[in-house]
């Protein structure tokens, strides 16, 4: 018995060893194919064989693949969507995805969008929407109307608020016009995404969206306003920010504390300490007297140097 197993094992490592070596004669006919300019571009037999060999279980052998048909380019998309799509293997279908990201084809939009809501391994999704985001542009709208859903989990809205900041200043026209959306889910992710752009433009006229936003009827994207304001130390901020100290809401208030500390100008000091005299709430409070706390150490580490 213990001699039949030795012997179905060695017969299955052998199996798998071959159909390893035929995987890497397959890499290297198409890699010379390329470097030799001989390689057929529609040739969709070849690249769906590229395809089921993502199936490997070497890792380094799989990124082999995905780079020699990300360089083989758009003619792939078709053979890698319908794989992505249908595919069983959800490794072979991850690495069709992550492929994609390489090619940033605008046709496999509505294949990797599918696969993000839909695709039961989370490799897949996180692949996918990594894809949509290399696309660029033209994957906004999808993206927005994801937002805009309320059928999606909020884990899934995460991942496409990503996607948007990742894109960043290439999509500002959809993002300023998507600042008028009836979903505050959608502008609380786009003020994440202007945010971004202002940090790679800051000419771009985003900072002074973002202050306005400071003024939204939603609790949530005024304070994520106030916190992207405050993360990016904006001093002209500053004013706003004290206004919003007297918002009616405390969690306004709170959040208008922590940006200004965040943005650390002595200037604050005074009307920080007339705020806590005002302020009723306990938490608000505490968090008033650490934006106090850290900007005088901050000046008093400006003043000893």
């Amino acid at each position: 018995m213990s001699n039949t197993l030795n012997s179905d094992t060695q017969a299955g490592n052998e199996a798998i060893l071959q159909i390893q070596a035929q995987t890497d004669a397959l890499i290297e006919t198409v890699t010379e194919q390329i470097t030799l300019h001989t390689f057929d571009y529609n040739d969709q037999e070849l690249m769906q064989q590229m395809v089921e060999s993502f199936a490997d279980s070497r890792e380094i052998t799989r990124l082999r693949i995905a780079e020699t048909l990300g360089e083989i380019g758009e003619p792939a998309t078709p053979v890698l969507m319908a794989a992505l799509a249908n595919h069983p293997n959800p490794v072979v279908r991850g690495a069709c995805a992550k492929t994609l990201t390489l090619i940033a084809d605008p046709q496999a939009i509505p294949t990797l969008v599918r696969a993000f809501l839909n695709d039961e391994d989370t490799v897949v999704q996180g692949s996918s929407v990594g894809a949509l985001a290399r696309t660029g542009e033209l994957a906004v709208p999808e993206l927005l109307k994801i937002l805009e859903s309320p059928n999606h989990p909020e884990s899934i809205k995460g991942h496409a608020a990503w996607a948007l900041a990742f894109i960043g200043a290439e999509a500002k026209e959809h993002l300023y016009k998507a600042l008028e959306s009836d979903s505050e889910g959608v502008r609380a992710a786009v003020v994440t995404a202007i945010a971004k752009i202002a940090q790679e433009d800051p000419q771009a006229g985003a900072f002074d969206i973002l202050i306005n936003t400071l003024a939204d009827p939603s609790e949530t994207v005024r304070s994520e306003a106030a916190a992207v304001l405050g993360n990016l130390a904006h001093k002209p901020a500053v004013p706003p920010l004290l206004e919003l100290l007297n918002h009616p809401r405390a969690e306004s208030r709170k959040s208008a504390a922590l940006a200004l500390m965040k943005i650390c100008d002595d200037s604050v000091l005074e009307p920080l300490r007339a705020a806590l005299t005002q302020e009723k709430e306990t938490g608000v409070q505490s968090v008033i007297k650490l934006a106090i706390s850290q900007i005088q150490k901050h000046s008093e580490a400006d003043d000893w140097d």
